[in-house]
Protein backbone atom coordinates (compact mmCIF):
# COMPACT_ATOMS: atom_id res chain seq x y z
CA UNK A 1 0.00 0.00 0.00
CA UNK A 2 1.42 3.59 -0.82
CA UNK A 3 2.68 5.94 2.05
CA UNK A 4 0.70 8.72 2.05
CA UNK A 5 2.57 11.82 0.79
CA UNK A 6 1.96 14.87 2.99
CA UNK A 7 2.17 18.57 1.66
CA UNK A 8 5.18 20.09 2.14
CA UNK A 9 5.12 23.90 4.56
CA UNK A 10 6.93 25.23 1.47
CA UNK A 11 4.23 26.25 -1.45
CA UNK A 12 6.58 25.76 -4.19
CA UNK A 13 7.81 21.99 -3.33
CA UNK A 14 4.26 21.28 -3.26
CA UNK A 15 3.57 22.68 -6.67
CA UNK A 16 7.33 21.49 -8.38
CA UNK A 17 6.14 18.10 -7.08
CA UNK A 18 2.78 17.45 -8.89
CA UNK A 19 4.31 19.41 -11.97
CA UNK A 20 7.03 16.18 -11.44
CA UNK A 21 4.95 13.38 -10.51
CA UNK A 22 2.74 14.10 -13.57
CA UNK A 23 5.21 15.26 -16.01
CA UNK A 24 4.16 18.33 -17.52
CA UNK A 25 6.32 18.95 -19.73
CA UNK A 26 5.98 15.85 -21.75
CA UNK A 27 2.18 15.60 -22.54
CA UNK A 28 0.77 18.27 -24.75
CA UNK A 29 -2.90 18.09 -23.00
CA UNK A 30 -1.46 18.30 -19.40
CA UNK A 31 -1.87 22.27 -17.96
CA UNK A 32 0.20 23.75 -15.16
CA UNK A 33 -1.01 27.23 -15.00
CA UNK A 34 0.36 29.67 -12.35
CA UNK A 35 -1.83 32.68 -11.74
CA UNK A 36 -2.04 35.00 -8.05
CA UNK A 37 -5.02 36.12 -6.77
CA UNK A 38 -5.48 38.10 -3.62
CA UNK A 39 -2.04 38.38 -2.94
CA UNK A 40 -1.95 34.72 -2.75
CA UNK A 41 0.15 32.99 -5.34
CA UNK A 42 -1.73 29.81 -6.91
CA UNK A 43 -1.79 27.16 -9.10
CA UNK A 44 -4.54 25.06 -11.78
CA UNK A 45 -3.82 21.45 -12.31
CA UNK A 46 -5.94 19.96 -15.09
CA UNK A 47 -6.18 18.13 -18.81
CA UNK A 48 -7.32 19.39 -21.67
CA UNK A 49 -10.31 18.27 -22.81
CA UNK A 50 -11.44 16.85 -19.41
CA UNK A 51 -12.59 20.22 -17.93
CA UNK A 52 -15.86 22.45 -18.48
CA UNK A 53 -14.00 25.37 -19.83
CA UNK A 54 -17.07 27.49 -19.20
CA UNK A 55 -17.05 26.78 -15.84
CA UNK A 56 -13.49 26.57 -14.84
CA UNK A 57 -13.63 30.56 -16.48
CA UNK A 58 -16.20 31.38 -14.10
CA UNK A 59 -14.33 30.01 -11.39
CA UNK A 60 -11.36 32.36 -12.36
CA UNK A 61 -13.59 35.42 -12.82
CA UNK A 62 -14.95 35.02 -9.14
CA UNK A 63 -11.60 34.58 -7.93
CA UNK A 64 -10.11 37.55 -10.15
CA UNK A 65 -12.25 39.26 -8.09
CA UNK A 66 -11.14 38.90 -4.47
CA UNK A 67 -9.19 41.41 -2.38
CA UNK A 68 -6.19 40.49 0.01
CA UNK A 69 -8.04 41.00 2.80
CA UNK A 70 -10.86 38.30 1.59
CA UNK A 71 -8.46 35.75 2.70
CA UNK A 72 -6.71 36.98 5.53
CA UNK A 73 -8.57 34.59 7.70
CA UNK A 74 -9.90 31.33 7.36
CA UNK A 75 -8.50 31.18 3.92
CA UNK A 76 -9.79 27.19 3.24
CA UNK A 77 -13.19 27.77 4.45
CA UNK A 78 -13.81 30.97 2.73
CA UNK A 79 -12.03 29.50 -0.65
CA UNK A 80 -14.61 26.17 -1.02
CA UNK A 81 -17.75 27.78 0.70
CA UNK A 82 -18.06 30.95 -0.59
CA UNK A 83 -15.39 32.26 -3.20
CA UNK A 84 -15.46 28.90 -5.71
CA UNK A 85 -18.93 28.86 -7.18
CA UNK A 86 -19.08 24.91 -8.00
CA UNK A 87 -21.17 21.80 -6.55
CA UNK A 88 -18.36 19.10 -6.30
CA UNK A 89 -15.58 21.03 -4.87
CA UNK A 90 -13.10 18.49 -1.98
CA UNK A 91 -10.23 18.89 -0.52
CA UNK A 92 -6.86 16.56 -0.34
CA UNK A 93 -4.18 16.32 2.15
CA UNK A 94 -2.05 13.84 0.10
CA UNK A 95 0.27 15.20 -2.67
CA UNK A 96 0.11 11.40 -4.67
CA UNK A 97 -3.59 11.06 -3.95
CA UNK A 98 -4.15 15.06 -5.57
CA UNK A 99 -1.82 13.98 -8.10
CA UNK A 100 -4.08 10.80 -9.33
CA UNK A 101 -6.95 12.62 -9.30
CA UNK A 102 -6.02 14.79 -11.65
CA UNK A 103 -5.57 12.35 -14.21
CA UNK A 104 -9.12 11.46 -13.70
CA UNK A 105 -10.50 14.34 -14.82
CA UNK A 106 -10.73 16.96 -11.72
CA UNK A 107 -9.00 20.25 -11.68
CA UNK A 108 -6.15 20.66 -8.77
CA UNK A 109 -5.91 23.89 -7.37
CA UNK A 110 -2.85 24.46 -5.03
CA UNK A 111 -3.24 28.19 -2.86
CA UNK A 112 0.22 29.39 -0.90
CA UNK A 113 -0.37 29.21 2.61
CA UNK A 114 -2.88 26.01 2.78
CA UNK A 115 -2.17 22.59 4.15
CA UNK A 116 -4.85 21.20 1.82
CA UNK A 117 -5.01 20.77 -2.34
CA UNK A 118 -8.78 21.77 -3.53
CA UNK A 119 -9.92 19.34 -6.20
CA UNK A 120 -12.74 20.89 -8.34
CA UNK A 121 -14.51 18.71 -10.11
CA UNK A 122 -15.52 20.05 -13.02
CA UNK A 123 -14.81 17.35 -15.37
CA UNK A 124 -17.07 16.56 -18.19
CA UNK A 125 -15.51 13.83 -20.79
CA UNK A 126 -16.43 12.71 -24.68
CA UNK A 127 -19.84 10.78 -24.58
CA UNK A 128 -22.27 10.13 -27.08
CA UNK A 129 -26.40 10.36 -26.48
CA UNK A 130 -28.32 7.56 -25.10
CA UNK A 131 -29.30 4.93 -27.70
CA UNK A 132 -31.20 1.12 -28.09
CA UNK A 133 -28.59 -1.20 -27.44
CA UNK A 134 -28.56 -3.57 -30.94
CA UNK A 135 -28.54 -6.70 -28.72
CA UNK A 136 -32.03 -6.29 -26.92
CA UNK A 137 -34.04 -4.50 -28.69
CA UNK A 138 -37.83 -4.54 -28.16
CA UNK A 139 -40.80 -3.66 -30.34
CA UNK A 140 -42.62 -1.43 -27.48
CA UNK A 141 -41.00 0.32 -25.02
CA UNK A 142 -37.68 2.66 -23.96
CA UNK A 143 -35.09 3.75 -26.55
CA UNK A 144 -32.17 4.45 -23.95
CA UNK A 145 -29.46 2.30 -23.27
CA UNK A 146 -26.40 2.82 -21.21
CA UNK A 147 -23.08 4.61 -22.44
CA UNK A 148 -19.11 4.70 -21.73
CA UNK A 149 -19.46 7.38 -19.14
CA UNK A 150 -19.95 6.06 -15.77
CA UNK A 151 -21.58 9.27 -14.12
CA UNK A 152 -24.51 8.90 -16.95
CA UNK A 153 -24.84 5.26 -16.23
CA UNK A 154 -25.41 6.20 -12.57
CA UNK A 155 -28.30 8.65 -13.73
CA UNK A 156 -30.14 6.86 -15.98
CA UNK A 157 -30.19 3.71 -13.26
CA UNK A 158 -31.46 6.09 -10.48
CA UNK A 159 -34.11 7.53 -12.74
CA UNK A 160 -35.24 4.53 -12.93
CA UNK A 161 -34.89 3.68 -9.27
CA UNK A 162 -36.37 6.21 -7.05
CA UNK A 163 -35.39 4.58 -3.71
CA UNK A 164 -33.61 6.20 -1.48
CA UNK A 165 -31.84 2.62 -0.35
CA UNK A 166 -30.43 2.95 -3.71
CA UNK A 167 -26.44 3.19 -3.15
CA UNK A 168 -24.12 3.73 -5.39
CA UNK A 169 -20.68 3.29 -4.02
CA UNK A 170 -17.58 3.99 -5.55
CA UNK A 171 -13.77 2.31 -5.79
CA UNK A 172 -11.53 2.17 -8.52
CA UNK A 173 -9.81 -0.56 -9.76
CA UNK A 174 -6.06 -0.44 -11.60
CA UNK A 175 -2.42 0.60 -10.43
CA UNK A 176 -2.11 2.64 -13.52
CA UNK A 177 -5.51 2.99 -15.29
CA UNK A 178 -7.03 3.78 -11.85
CA UNK A 179 -10.38 3.05 -13.81
CA UNK A 180 -14.06 4.29 -12.05
CA UNK A 181 -16.23 1.33 -10.85
CA UNK A 182 -19.58 2.04 -9.13
CA UNK A 183 -21.21 -1.07 -7.12
CA UNK A 184 -24.81 -0.58 -6.95
CA UNK A 185 -27.65 -2.19 -5.08
CA UNK A 186 -30.79 -1.50 -2.94
CA UNK A 187 -29.77 -1.73 0.76
CA UNK A 188 -33.32 -2.41 2.23
CA UNK A 189 -33.50 -5.71 -0.29
CA UNK A 190 -29.70 -6.98 -1.39
CA UNK A 191 -28.44 -9.41 0.92
CA UNK A 192 -25.49 -7.48 2.90
CA UNK A 193 -23.29 -10.78 2.99
CA UNK A 194 -23.33 -11.16 -0.75
CA UNK A 195 -22.77 -6.91 -0.80
CA UNK A 196 -19.47 -7.42 1.20
CA UNK A 197 -18.29 -10.67 -1.00
CA UNK A 198 -18.89 -8.29 -3.96
CA UNK A 199 -16.21 -5.93 -2.31
CA UNK A 200 -13.80 -8.06 -0.98
CA UNK A 201 -13.34 -9.81 -4.29
CA UNK A 202 -13.19 -6.25 -6.32
CA UNK A 203 -10.28 -4.98 -3.56
CA UNK A 204 -8.32 -8.38 -4.66
CA UNK A 205 -8.13 -7.43 -8.02
CA UNK A 206 -4.38 -6.69 -8.69
CA UNK A 207 -3.47 -5.28 -12.29
CA UNK A 208 -2.46 -2.65 -13.93
CA UNK A 209 -5.30 -1.37 -15.90
CA UNK A 210 -8.50 -2.72 -17.29
CA UNK A 211 -8.09 -2.49 -20.95
CA UNK A 212 -11.61 -4.31 -21.67
CA UNK A 213 -13.39 -3.03 -18.33
CA UNK A 214 -16.08 -5.47 -17.69
CA UNK A 215 -14.67 -8.13 -19.34
CA UNK A 216 -11.39 -8.17 -17.18
CA UNK A 217 -13.29 -7.63 -14.39
CA UNK A 218 -15.67 -10.68 -15.04
CA UNK A 219 -12.50 -13.01 -15.20
CA UNK A 220 -11.16 -12.23 -11.80
CA UNK A 221 -15.12 -12.78 -10.53
CA UNK A 222 -16.12 -15.79 -11.82
CA UNK A 223 -13.54 -18.16 -10.99
CA UNK A 224 -13.23 -21.02 -13.34
CA UNK A 225 -11.60 -18.82 -16.09
CA UNK A 226 -11.59 -21.71 -18.81
CA UNK A 227 -14.86 -22.12 -18.40
CA UNK A 228 -16.74 -21.35 -21.54
CA UNK A 229 -20.42 -20.56 -19.75
CA UNK A 230 -21.03 -17.05 -18.30
CA UNK A 231 -21.66 -16.54 -14.57
CA UNK A 232 -22.69 -13.04 -14.86
CA UNK A 233 -25.07 -11.40 -17.05
CA UNK A 234 -24.86 -8.15 -19.04
CA UNK A 235 -26.98 -5.57 -19.62
CA UNK A 236 -27.15 -1.99 -21.62
CA UNK A 237 -30.84 -1.67 -20.64
CA UNK A 238 -31.65 0.59 -17.80
CA UNK A 239 -34.61 -1.23 -17.51
CA UNK A 240 -33.72 -4.43 -16.97
CA UNK A 241 -30.98 -3.61 -14.72
CA UNK A 242 -33.09 -1.50 -12.71
CA UNK A 243 -35.55 -4.77 -12.10
CA UNK A 244 -32.62 -6.58 -11.38
CA UNK A 245 -31.93 -4.56 -8.71
CA UNK A 246 -35.62 -4.50 -7.39
CA UNK A 247 -34.92 -8.47 -7.37
CA UNK A 248 -32.28 -8.22 -4.95
CA UNK A 249 -28.96 -8.43 -7.14
CA UNK A 250 -25.72 -5.99 -7.28
CA UNK A 251 -24.97 -3.82 -10.06
CA UNK A 252 -21.32 -3.29 -11.45
CA UNK A 253 -20.72 -0.41 -13.54
CA UNK A 254 -17.60 0.47 -14.86
CA UNK A 255 -16.33 3.62 -16.55
CA UNK A 256 -15.84 2.99 -20.44
CA UNK A 257 -17.89 0.06 -20.55
CA UNK A 258 -21.97 0.75 -21.88
CA UNK A 259 -22.47 -2.99 -20.22
CA UNK A 260 -23.64 -3.01 -16.82
CA UNK A 261 -22.82 -6.26 -15.05
CA UNK A 262 -25.90 -7.65 -12.77
CA UNK A 263 -24.67 -10.53 -9.69
CA UNK A 264 -25.22 -12.89 -9.27
CA UNK A 265 -27.09 -14.64 -12.63
CA UNK A 266 -27.80 -18.49 -13.21
CA UNK A 267 -27.99 -20.14 -16.08
CA UNK A 268 -32.06 -18.99 -16.77
CA UNK A 269 -31.25 -15.10 -16.15
CA UNK A 270 -29.29 -15.71 -19.28
CA UNK A 271 -32.30 -16.49 -21.06
CA UNK A 272 -34.71 -13.90 -20.39
CA UNK A 273 -35.42 -11.08 -22.38
CA UNK A 274 -37.19 -7.41 -22.08
CA UNK A 275 -39.89 -8.32 -24.82
CA UNK A 276 -41.33 -10.71 -22.67
CA UNK A 277 -42.41 -8.79 -20.52
CA UNK A 278 -43.11 -5.65 -23.10
CA UNK A 279 -46.12 -7.80 -24.32
CA UNK A 280 -49.19 -9.59 -22.06
CA UNK A 281 -48.44 -12.15 -19.66
CA UNK A 282 -49.92 -14.81 -22.66
CA UNK A 283 -48.00 -13.80 -25.39
CA UNK A 284 -44.96 -13.09 -23.08
CA UNK A 285 -45.37 -17.41 -22.16
CA UNK A 286 -45.31 -17.87 -25.70
CA UNK A 287 -42.58 -15.88 -26.57
CA UNK A 288 -40.53 -17.52 -23.95
CA UNK A 289 -41.65 -21.29 -24.81
CA UNK A 290 -40.34 -20.49 -28.29
CA UNK A 291 -36.88 -18.87 -27.45
CA UNK A 292 -36.31 -22.30 -25.56
CA UNK A 293 -37.21 -24.31 -27.88
CA UNK A 294 -34.77 -22.47 -29.98
CA UNK A 295 -31.87 -22.47 -27.53
CA UNK A 296 -32.02 -25.65 -26.92
CA UNK A 297 -32.36 -26.62 -30.60
CA UNK A 298 -29.42 -24.51 -31.20
CA UNK A 299 -27.40 -27.17 -28.59
CA UNK A 300 -28.98 -30.34 -29.63
CA UNK A 301 -30.40 -30.68 -32.91
CA UNK A 302 -27.28 -30.94 -35.16
CA UNK A 303 -25.89 -34.02 -32.58
CA UNK A 304 -28.99 -35.44 -32.58
CA UNK A 305 -29.65 -35.05 -36.42
CA UNK A 306 -26.02 -36.58 -36.65
CA UNK A 307 -26.52 -39.48 -34.85
CA UNK A 308 -29.87 -40.24 -36.20
CA UNK A 309 -28.58 -39.92 -39.23
CA UNK A 310 -25.75 -42.13 -38.60
CA UNK A 311 -27.61 -45.23 -37.05
CA UNK A 312 -30.46 -45.58 -39.13
CA UNK A 313 -31.92 -47.97 -36.47
CA UNK A 314 -32.55 -45.85 -33.89
CA UNK A 315 -35.26 -44.91 -36.17
CA UNK A 316 -38.85 -45.48 -36.88
CA UNK A 317 -40.25 -46.33 -40.12
CA UNK A 318 -42.39 -42.56 -39.76
CA UNK A 319 -39.10 -41.41 -39.31
CA UNK A 320 -37.08 -43.12 -42.20
CA UNK A 321 -36.99 -39.72 -44.16
CA UNK A 322 -34.71 -37.87 -41.77
CA UNK A 323 -31.00 -37.90 -42.86
CA UNK A 324 -29.31 -37.23 -45.97
CA UNK A 325 -30.29 -39.62 -48.95
CA UNK A 326 -27.03 -38.57 -50.44
CA UNK A 327 -23.68 -38.08 -48.13
CA UNK A 328 -21.38 -37.32 -50.64
CA UNK A 329 -17.60 -37.66 -50.86
CA UNK A 330 -16.89 -35.71 -47.54
CA UNK A 331 -18.02 -37.07 -44.36
CA UNK A 332 -21.26 -35.48 -42.64
CA UNK A 333 -18.99 -35.06 -39.25
CA UNK A 334 -16.56 -32.54 -41.44
CA UNK A 335 -19.49 -31.22 -43.64
CA UNK A 336 -20.81 -29.98 -39.78
CA UNK A 337 -17.57 -28.74 -38.44
CA UNK A 338 -16.85 -26.80 -41.83
CA UNK A 339 -20.13 -25.47 -41.74
CA UNK A 340 -19.77 -24.28 -37.90
CA UNK A 341 -16.55 -22.46 -38.79
CA UNK A 342 -17.76 -21.37 -42.50
CA UNK A 343 -20.62 -19.51 -39.90
CA UNK A 344 -18.11 -18.46 -37.77
CA UNK A 345 -15.66 -16.61 -40.06
CA UNK A 346 -18.68 -14.81 -42.23
CA UNK A 347 -20.55 -13.86 -38.44
CA UNK A 348 -16.44 -12.48 -37.75
CA UNK A 349 -16.54 -10.74 -41.15
CA UNK A 350 -20.15 -9.23 -40.55
CA UNK A 351 -18.55 -7.38 -37.73
CA UNK A 352 -15.62 -6.03 -39.37
CA UNK A 353 -17.93 -5.08 -42.68
CA UNK A 354 -18.95 -1.25 -43.05
CA UNK A 355 -23.11 -0.97 -42.99
CA UNK A 356 -22.38 -0.24 -46.96
CA UNK A 357 -21.08 -3.70 -47.70
CA UNK A 358 -22.64 -5.83 -45.53
CA UNK A 359 -25.49 -6.58 -47.97
CA UNK A 360 -23.08 -7.58 -50.18
CA UNK A 361 -21.07 -9.81 -47.83
CA UNK A 362 -24.87 -11.09 -47.29
CA UNK A 363 -25.22 -12.20 -51.17
CA UNK A 364 -22.28 -13.33 -51.57
CA UNK A 365 -22.25 -15.43 -48.29
CA UNK A 366 -26.24 -16.73 -49.43
CA UNK A 367 -24.71 -17.55 -52.88
CA UNK A 368 -21.16 -19.13 -52.34
CA UNK A 369 -22.41 -21.47 -49.43
CA UNK A 370 -26.10 -22.04 -49.75
CA UNK A 371 -25.71 -22.47 -53.35
CA UNK A 372 -22.71 -23.34 -54.78
CA UNK A 373 -21.65 -25.74 -52.09
CA UNK A 374 -24.38 -27.49 -52.14
CA UNK A 375 -23.93 -27.89 -55.78
CA UNK A 376 -20.45 -28.47 -55.72
CA UNK A 377 -20.85 -30.98 -53.35
CA UNK A 378 -19.62 -29.73 -49.76
CA UNK A 379 -22.59 -29.68 -48.45
CA UNK A 380 -25.80 -31.81 -48.72
CA UNK A 381 -29.11 -29.48 -48.52
CA UNK A 382 -29.56 -31.16 -45.04
CA UNK A 383 -26.64 -29.58 -43.56
CA UNK A 384 -27.19 -26.42 -45.07
CA UNK A 385 -31.01 -26.85 -43.87
CA UNK A 386 -30.15 -28.16 -40.05
CA UNK A 387 -27.07 -25.52 -39.75
CA UNK A 388 -29.54 -22.80 -40.41
CA UNK A 389 -31.53 -23.44 -37.88
CA UNK A 390 -29.65 -23.85 -35.02
CA UNK A 391 -27.93 -20.55 -36.36
CA UNK A 392 -31.48 -19.26 -35.72
CA UNK A 393 -31.69 -20.83 -32.32
CA UNK A 394 -27.95 -19.05 -31.38
CA UNK A 395 -29.34 -15.63 -32.67
CA UNK A 396 -32.39 -15.86 -30.61
CA UNK A 397 -30.28 -16.12 -27.18
CA UNK A 398 -30.47 -13.18 -25.18
CA UNK A 399 -27.26 -13.37 -24.21
CA UNK A 400 -24.35 -12.89 -26.55
CA UNK A 401 -22.28 -14.68 -24.23
CA UNK A 402 -24.61 -17.61 -23.76
CA UNK A 403 -24.96 -18.40 -27.64
CA UNK A 404 -20.84 -19.01 -27.96
CA UNK A 405 -20.63 -21.26 -25.08
CA UNK A 406 -23.99 -23.07 -26.69
CA UNK A 407 -21.91 -23.08 -29.88
CA UNK A 408 -18.75 -24.42 -27.98
CA UNK A 409 -21.31 -27.41 -26.28
CA UNK A 410 -22.74 -28.14 -29.86
CA UNK A 411 -19.75 -28.58 -31.49
CA UNK A 412 -18.17 -31.01 -28.33
CA UNK A 413 -21.68 -32.87 -29.04
CA UNK A 414 -20.87 -33.38 -32.49
CA UNK A 415 -17.37 -34.99 -31.78
CA UNK A 416 -18.29 -36.86 -29.34
CA UNK A 417 -21.49 -38.26 -30.98
CA UNK A 418 -18.94 -39.41 -34.35
CA UNK A 419 -16.22 -40.83 -32.26
CA UNK A 420 -18.55 -42.94 -29.83
CA UNK A 421 -22.08 -42.91 -31.84
CA UNK A 422 -25.15 -43.21 -29.36
CA UNK A 423 -23.29 -44.08 -26.34
CA UNK A 424 -20.97 -40.72 -26.79
CA UNK A 425 -23.99 -38.64 -27.25
CA UNK A 426 -25.50 -39.42 -23.85
CA UNK A 427 -22.89 -39.54 -22.63
CA UNK A 428 -21.88 -35.74 -23.43
CA UNK A 429 -25.31 -34.47 -22.22
CA UNK A 430 -24.66 -36.57 -19.35
CA UNK A 431 -21.31 -34.28 -18.82
CA UNK A 432 -23.08 -30.74 -20.01
CA UNK A 433 -25.84 -31.32 -17.44
CA UNK A 434 -23.34 -32.42 -14.63
CA UNK A 435 -21.17 -29.43 -15.50
CA UNK A 436 -24.02 -26.73 -15.58
CA UNK A 437 -25.00 -28.61 -12.26
CA UNK A 438 -21.37 -28.03 -10.81
CA UNK A 439 -21.00 -24.20 -11.74
CA UNK A 440 -20.79 -21.82 -9.45
CA UNK A 441 -22.27 -18.19 -9.91
CA UNK A 442 -21.15 -16.29 -6.70
CA UNK A 443 -21.69 -19.33 -4.30
CA UNK A 444 -24.99 -20.13 -5.60
CA UNK A 445 -25.71 -22.98 -7.92
CA UNK A 446 -25.48 -22.15 -11.87
CA UNK A 447 -28.42 -24.40 -12.96
CA UNK A 448 -30.69 -23.21 -9.49
CA UNK A 449 -34.02 -23.68 -9.32
CA UNK A 450 -33.26 -26.69 -11.95
CA UNK A 451 -30.73 -28.39 -9.82
CA UNK A 452 -31.62 -28.18 -6.64
CA UNK A 453 -34.98 -28.32 -7.78
CA UNK A 454 -37.11 -25.84 -6.50
CA UNK A 455 -40.63 -26.55 -8.76
CA UNK A 456 -42.38 -23.51 -7.78
CA UNK A 457 -39.12 -21.00 -8.94
CA UNK A 458 -38.96 -23.27 -12.26
CA UNK A 459 -42.27 -22.61 -13.02
CA UNK A 460 -41.27 -18.87 -12.61
CA UNK A 461 -38.48 -19.83 -15.17
CA UNK A 462 -40.09 -21.37 -17.39
CA UNK A 463 -43.78 -19.40 -17.37
CA UNK A 464 -43.52 -15.81 -17.57
CA UNK A 465 -46.43 -14.69 -14.61
CA UNK A 466 -48.35 -11.89 -14.91
CA UNK A 467 -46.46 -9.17 -12.94
CA UNK A 468 -49.39 -8.41 -10.11
CA UNK A 469 -49.10 -12.02 -9.13
CA UNK A 470 -45.05 -12.02 -9.34
CA UNK A 471 -44.64 -10.55 -6.35
CA UNK A 472 -42.24 -13.09 -4.91
CA UNK A 473 -38.42 -12.02 -5.19
CA UNK A 474 -35.84 -14.91 -5.85
CA UNK A 475 -35.05 -17.14 -2.62
CA UNK A 476 -31.85 -18.01 -4.18
CA UNK A 477 -30.59 -14.21 -3.88
CA UNK A 478 -31.27 -14.23 -0.11
CA UNK A 479 -33.20 -10.84 -0.14
CA UNK A 480 -34.23 -8.63 3.00
CA UNK A 481 -37.37 -7.98 1.85
CA UNK A 482 -38.58 -11.26 0.14
CA UNK A 483 -42.06 -10.06 -0.69
CA UNK A 484 -42.62 -7.32 -3.55
CA UNK A 485 -45.98 -6.52 -1.87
Amino acid sequence: MEQEKRLYHNYDKNVQYIHDYLEIDKSFDLIHMDVEYARKKMALFLIDGLVKDEMLHRIMWFLAELEEKDLEEDTLEKLIKRYIPYVEVDVEKDLHKAAEMVLAGPTALVVEGLDRIILIDARTYPVRGPEEPDLERVVRGSRDGYVETIVFNTALTRRKVRDRSLRMEYTSIGRRSKTDICICYLEDIADPRRVEKLKQHLDRIDTDGLPMAEKTIEEYLSGKMWSPYPTIRYTERPDTASEHLYEGHILVIIDGSPSVMITPATFWHHLQHAEEYRQKPLIGVYLRMARFIAIFASIFLLPLYYLLSTEMGLLPEELAFIGPKDVGLIPLIVQFLVAEIGIDVLRMAAIHTPSALATALGLVSAIIIGQIAVEVGWFSNEVVLYVAAVVMGTFATPSYELSLANRVTRIFLLIITAIFGLKGFIIGITCYILYLANLKTFYIGYFWPFMPFDAKAFLHVLIRQPVPNDHKRPSFLNPQDPDRK
